[in-house]
């Protein structure tokens, strides 16, 4: 059968689908460094997972939003409405409390997540028949992901999605990981029974669907259930989303764009053009995260401007912008625009 490749099998290969299988290796082969990269170089895994994957990653939507002018003009409502939405929500939240603000938005985040991948197995899908088959697929992506979230809730793990006791109030709740456990690995042999079905039975095999999805058990299991640590799940989580999207951006919006419908972006589809789009990103990544040390953290950067924690109510709400219009703006500018008869 004809492999759905978004751009090639080389590219994927390298960019969306094989990082969570070559991180995985790695952290597996070096357990007891990885360790010393927490404990004596946590500054510069911090600038590398954080600032110029996590971070960097919501930037490259600009090159798919706001970058592209037609599309701005096209969506007006949509591209000055998400912000502008998601500064009040934050507003709104921070009254609640700052652990209130900040789970609600690790909540949206890890749904953003969840989607992500979701959507990554639909492009993969895409030339596949609606069956029984690709239903199977999407019930277990969304069990390769909401069982460890759920696994999370009722289990104390040792890192965090934002802050400290963002799930804490979940933990009330039955337990039901006795449960959700049996239907997880439940789920999981059905979906390889199904596939090893198509693929020795039927002859048909979708390798980047399989890898994909195979990829998201792996990082998803081993990043929050396997491993209780920090930096091994801060490694899988952050790269596996991170390197895909900012892959998927750069073919579709960039690469296999042609010059007219580009306009001004056409700088960046030359080899040169590849790594000003890195840098563009980066540099907005840096300079977000830069005014968050200075203003708030002082972790790894600090002025001493000693701002008043009054204004924090404000200034977290206005500095989340970015990243909450991402995670907003990606259910809408993935979707395919309905036919018209």
């Amino acid at each position: 059968m004809k492999q759905p490749w978004i751009h090639n099998a080389k590219t994927d290969g390298w960019f969306i689908l094989s990082p969570p299988f070559i991180i995985l290796l790695i952290v597996f082969l070096f357990q007891k460094q990885i360790q010393g990269l927490e404990n004596h170089y946590s500054f510069y895994t911090w600038l590398f997972l954080i600032v110029f994957v996590d971070v960097a990653h919501v930037y490259s939507t600009l090159f798919k939003t706001y970058f592209v002018k037609q599309e701005v003009r096209k969506r007006k409502l949509l591209y000055y409405g998400i912000p502008a939405v998601s500064w009040i929500l934050g507003l709104v939240l921070y009254q609640f409390g700052s652990l209130t603000f900040w789970s609600v938005l690790a909540l949206i985040a890890v749904f953003h997540f969840i989607r992500q991948q979701y959507g990554f197995m639909r492009i993969y899908a895409r030339f596949e028949p609606n069956s029984w088959s690709k239903k199977i697929d999407g019930i277990a992506v969304y069990s390769a992901t909401i069982f460890p979230m759920l696994y999370w809730f009722k289990t104390p793990r040792a890192f965090t999605w934002f802050v400290e006791n963002e799930f804490s109030w979940l933990q009330n709740i039955p337990d039901f990981v006795p449960l959700i456990t049996f239907l997880y690995f439940g789920i999981l042999i059905i979906w390889i029974l199904k596939t090893m079905y198509e693929i020795f039975k039927k002859k048909q095999y979708n390798i980047p669907k399989i890898a994909l999805i195979s990829g998201t058990y792996l990082s998803w299991y081993f990043g929050i259930v396997y491993f209780n640590n920090d930096l091994v799940f801060t490694f899988l989580n952050v790269i596996s989303h991170g390197i895909p999207y900012v892959a998927l951006i750069y073919i579709r919006e960039i690469k296999q764009k042609d010059e007219q419908k580009l306009n001004n972006l056409s700088l960046f589809k030359s080899t040169f053009g590849i790594f000003l789009f890195v840098v563009t990103i980066l540099a907005f990544a840096f300079f977000e995260e830069f005014l968050w040390e200075i203003l708030i953290w002082n972790e790894h950067f600090s002025l001493n401007l000693n701002i008043s924690l009054t204004w924090f109510q404000f200034l977290i709400p206005l500095l989340i912008v970015p990243q909450l219009t991402h995670y907003l703006l990606d259910g809408f500018i993935w979707r395919k625009p309905k036919k018209v008869n």
